[in-house]
């Protein structure tokens, strides 16, 4: 052995490096890597696993049921700690990789830092074809594991033990990186896991990480001072960024100071209390038609820490064609859209230097009632939603006031793909800041269960409620397993429409015939059949209530705040009460159809592009 090297292998050089990386949450110094989800397999538990088991009290490994699970439960581990922790998800080769691919796509979207560590086929091709292997005849160096490469920020497979050295720390910095921050992939064949090398002592040295905050240039922050003082009604959209950047306080105080509305995207929900005054509402396609009122308003836009996407914008179609963006982002790439004078850099840093740059600047005092008027509105609405109509089953709405009403400011609520998006959106009312957290980036059906293991972890205190469809519990489910193997609690609200009812409303609004969405419309025998859910989510080792009013449904809710384990209580919803959004949005419709429904619903849609704002 060389002086001053450690011999071990490629995989305990990989555990032993991640053990050693720590960051300050809070003051404190903490494990930047604090755990793995990992499934075993002949891919990974022989050299991988090995190590894992060895170091178990520095970085534990908790068991998923399924690849994609465990994996979304990194990503809104991640989202649930702002960004400042990572855990790692490992597979062995082949489906267990694969299953891992659409968990990745949810990290990438939505700009959250998950560590995939994935088994490979043997470098040296002796044993080929190997178990679990997909031989490519044209490219024999491709495996499965080359699937994620388009949704991953850093992807490498190390087929020499040195290749760690550098592509380790390459993937730890990206992922710590505000404006590059994404999953990062690492591919491990067999072989090379096993294989010793030499390595640097040093390399296994303690290092504090910290997340950089970039400070914006001078002239682009003069510039956007410029446009903003000369605005007259300017609104500011706050995005996931203002979270990740932990800027809240800094925004609440931003838009008091200078009389600016603020707006939430999906991402950016619980930037600010319900309460301040500054607030107008959700904006978007899943957002309230005051908050979009107000968008379709400003003469100027600050979009702060969001990537714009068309739910979001209402496919461009929210804002006037004369108005002048202004992007706050550590990501050039999102900074400039739109034509947006970018305003490069931390949210946090950028509001405070901003705040100083303007002074006693305020927009006029009528435009902060006009958006107060609108507030108002959003309240009603909202009060007219929640309430109980006397009816069952209840409406999404009224399920979402009650779980509100229920929840506390250490609490946090979780949702993704479907129609709670919308219903969540809205009638929601948060409490805290960064206590909300709907998966729309990817709007991956199956997020709500394994998300809600992951924020659980990623939230010592307080509860985590998530609700779903049962679309969605019927994809993924096995995760309420492994939050009571594990002892991570969560309160799950799954709500029966029977069917996939949401797509089914644009199925029919756009034209066409109610088809293979609601249980009812879709082919075979066992239509009739339906799935009991208490039952199902009692057998998998949860504590379960099933409800058949909004009161029954209220005592469920303080039974399972004080229960010690996972509760899944389970309602019957209405399947066509959605509360409307206010915005466009564009879809493929048919340009031709022999349904003359269809060809209306092209017309329209045709007439609501006529308002796009055209970007670059």
């Amino acid at each position: 052995m060389a002086k001053g090297t450690i011999r071990v292998t490629v995989a305990e050089a990989i555990v032993r490096y991640l053990i050693a990386q720590r960051t300050r949450v809070d003051g404190k110094e903490v494990p930047l890597f604090p755990g793995v989800y990992g499934i075993f397999g002949h891919g990974n538990v022989t050299s991988l696993g090995h190590s894992l088991e060895t170091h178990r009290d520095e970085l534990p490994v908790w068991r998923g049921q399924n690849e994609q699970g465990m994996a979304l439960a990194a990503a809104a581990f991640a989202k649930a700690t702002r960004r400042q922790q990572i855990m790692v998800a490992t597979s062995s080769i082949g489906p267990g990789a694969t299953n891992m691919v659409t968990a990745a796509g949810v990290a990438m979207s939505n700009r959250l830092p998950v560590l995939f560590i994935s088994g490979d086929t043997f470098v040296s091709r002796l044993p080929d074809p190997v178990l679990q292997q997909v031989e490519h005849f044209g490219m024999p160096s491709v495996t499965v594991n080359d699937a994620f490469q388009p949704v991953t920020r850093y992807w490498d497979r190390i087929t020499h033990p040195a290749q760690i050295l550098n592509s380790l720390p390459q993937a730890v910095s990206m992922m710590m990186d505000p404006a590059d921050c994404g999953p990062a992939f690492l591919g491990l064949p067999q072989d090379v896991a096993a294989e010793a090398y030499d390595y640097p002592a040093e390399f296994f040295a303690t290092t504090v990480r910290t997340m950089p905050r970039a400070r914006p240039d001078t002239s682009q922050l003069e510039e956007a001072t410029r446009v903003l003082t000369g605005a007259r009604k300017p609104v500011i959209i706050a995005g996931g960024g203002v979270h990740y950047s932990l800027a809240e306080q800094q925004l609440a105080e931003f838009a008091s100071r200078h009389a600016i509305p603020v707006v939430e995207t999906v991402a950016g929900k619980s930037s600010l209390l319900a309460e301040h005054p500054n607030y107008a509402g959700p904006l978007g396609v899943t957002g309230a038609a005051a908050a979009n009122a107000v968008v379709s308003q400003a003469d100027v836009v600050i979009a702060v820490g969001t990537r714009l996407e068309d739910f979001t914008t209402g496919s461009w179609t929210l804002f006037s064609p004369d108005a002048q963006f202004i992007g706050v982002n550590a990501a050039r790439f999102d900074a400039i859209k739109h034509r947006a004078i970018p305003v490069v850099g931390d949210a946090r840093e950028t509001l405070m230097e901003w705040d100083a740059a303007l002074g006693d600047w305020a927009t006029e005092a009528s435009w902060m009632a006009d958006v107060s008027q609108h507030r108002k509105d959003l309240d009603t609405f909202v009060s007219s939603r929640t309430r109980d109509d006397g009816q069952w089953p209840p409406s999404y709405a009224q399920l979402v006031g009650l779980v509100n009403e229920s929840a506390t400011p250490d609490d946090y609520v979780l949702t993704a793909a479907g129609g709670l998006p919308g219903e969540l959106n809205i009638n929601w009312m948060s409490k805290a800041v960064a206590s909300f957290d709907c998966e729309y980036g990817f709007s991956c059906m199956g997020y709500e269960i394994s998300g809600a293991w992951g924020a659980a972890m990623g939230r010592p205190t307080g509860e985590v409620y998530s609700l779903v469809g049962d679309g969605s519990y019927l994809m993924m489910n096995s995760d309420i397993y492994a939050s009571v193997l594990s002892g991570h609690k969560m309160i799950l609200v799954v709500c029966d429409n029977e069917g996939y009812a949401v797509i089914e409303r644009l199925q029919t609004n756009q034209g066409g015939a109610s088809y293979n969405n609601m249980l009812a419309d879709s082919n075979g025998t066992g239509s009739d059949a339906r799935v009991d859910f208490a039952a199902h989510a009692k057998a998998l080792g949860a504590l379960t209530h099933e409800v058949n009013s909004l009161d029954e449904f209220a005592q469920a809710l303080e039974a399972a705040r004080a229960a010690d384990r996972t509760t899944v209580i389970v309602t019957k919803v209405r399947a066509k009460d959605f509360t409307e959004g206010g915005a466009f949005w564009q879809v493929g419709v048919p340009e031709v159809s022999e349904r003359p429904a269809v060809e209306a619903a092209r017309k329209s849609m045709d007439e609501g592009l006529a308002s796009q704002r055209q970007g670059v």
